[in-house]
């Protein structure tokens, strides 16, 4: 028996189940290909994955390959179409079974429908569910149909009635003759078609990709400075390390599961303190597990103009004011700097995030689907259904039954009250 794992945004050996299903078969080959399609423009004539995010996959990549190695697993590595490189794999070494993680939107469903049409079709495909805090079996909710619209509903219903699964300790290692003699090599960025750049100096907090990178991180926020201790109170910050558990990244890449940090965050709970803002990060990590059963209930809806609301507004189009958003050039100082800290890191807080997102559709309303695509092309840490139904959140064409807008110079006040953050970045 003859298994091949399909590395996508599950790009760790711990508690990876496609990854522990794989090890049972006699012999495991891993691959992750490099999809030309996530490197074109998209359809609002942005590249779909800028410099930043690339960079921080190739990381992510180059500790993984060493870890699958340490188990004796070979990580193929192509810069080509998965619906071509993998059929020819799996004919190559006789692969019987593919695992992978479930994906659901467009074009991974498109690209999945592909390979398996090109692959022998006899081959099985087994999908997981790792992406998840609660596993969709574990939810309590009959089927997708049945989740609320509204978040606080979702969250009650899953505290009360759901359960987070036991964290997977990584795979037993396989012999050595399960190595390949195959070798390929991860490309560059300048392969991939990207300049080489410096980390801006100014940055929150200077990300590496990789699982091992992850394991650092938590041990400085949680153990080191115990930062989790103060994470509601200091979780709007703008500038510094520590003021955010700066995890999206590496749980964007997979190169951590929410389960794991949910684990963590209880194991401090119970060495360190349990109170209202250690709670906070697992109440965040539930808001990131509510936007992708948004997705699964609403499909390609997310990415329409009326949102899941199917709301009409008039908006604009203007390739002007496109430019001067995107630049830092509007009417808004508190905006301006947010936007070049995106531009020269490809990291924004969440607090800039809503604020720059809410001034784009709200206040110049223009077509907010624009906006969620600059940001997917731009951030480290895109995650394709968090930041679709934010948008769609702040936009009023979402999740909110409120419909706020953003007074900007009043958070600005709020949260940037010396100016010291718009300083930085002017």
């Amino acid at each position: 028996m003859k298994s091949l794992i399909w590395f996508k945004n599950n790009l760790r050996v711990s508690d990876n189940h496609g990854l522990t299903n794989a090890c049972s078969h006699d012999s495991t080959i891993a691959i992750f290909c490099f999809n030309p399609i996530d490197f074109e423009k998209g359809d609002f004539g942005f590249r779909k994955t800028s410099a930043f995010r690339v960079q921080f996959l190739i990381e992510s990549l180059l500790h993984l390959k060493e870890a699958l190695r340490k188990l004796n697993i070979t990580l193929l590595i192509f810069h080509d179409k998965p619906e071509i490189t993998i059929p020819q794999v799996i004919e190559q070494y006789e692969i019987d079974t593919v695992y992978l993680q479930t994906e659901w939107t467009r074009d991974e469903n498109d690209t999945l429908a592909k390979t398996k049409k090109n692959s022998n079709p006899t081959v099985q495909f087994i999908e997981t569910c790792d992406q998840f805090l609660y596993h969709p079996e574990d939810v309590p909710f009959e089927n997708f149909n049945e989740i609320p619209d509204v978040f606080t509903f979702f969250r009650k219903k899953v505290e009360k009635y759901g359960k987070v699964r036991l964290v997977l300790e990584k795979p037993d290692k396989k012999p050595a003759s399960n190595l390949l003699k195959q070798k390929t090599k991860l490309p560059s960025l300048k392969e991939l078609g990207f300049q080489d750049f410096r980390v801006d100096s100014r940055s929150a907090f200077p990300f590496k990709g990789g699982e091992d990178k992850t394991i650092e991180r938590i041990e400085t926020y949680f153990w080191k400075s115990k930062s989790l201790a103060s994470y509601k109170q200091t979780r709007n910050g703008l500038i510094g390390l520590d003021y955010s558990s700066k995890l999206s990244a590496w749980l964007a890449n997979g190169c951590i599961s929410p389960r794991t940090i949910y684990k963590t965050v209880k194991e401090f709970e119970h060495k360190i303190i349990k109170n209202q803002d250690t709670y906070w990060l697992i109440f965040e990590l539930i808001w990131r597990d509510f936007f992708k059963y948004i997705s699964l209930k609403h499909k390609d809806k997310i990415f329409h103009l009326g949102g899941i609301l199917e709301r009409k507004y008039d908006w604009g189009t203007s390739s002007r004011i496109l430019q001067q958003w995107i630049s830092g050039n509007t009417n808004e100082p508190f905006i301006n700097a947010n936007m070049k800290e995106l531009a020269a890191t490809g990291w924004m807080s969440n607090r800039g995030r809503q604020n720059v997102a809410s001034y784009w559709a709200k206040e110049l309303e223009q077509d907010w689907r624009i906006g969620a695509a600059y940001f997917e092309s731009m951030l480290i840490d895109y995650d394709v259904h968090s930041n679709w139904c934010n948008w769609m959140y702040l936009s009023g064409v979402g999740n909110d039954p409120r419909d706020r807008k953003f007074n900007i110079r009043r958070q600005a006040d709020i949260y940037d009250k010396n100016g010291k953050y718009q300083k930085l970045w002017q």
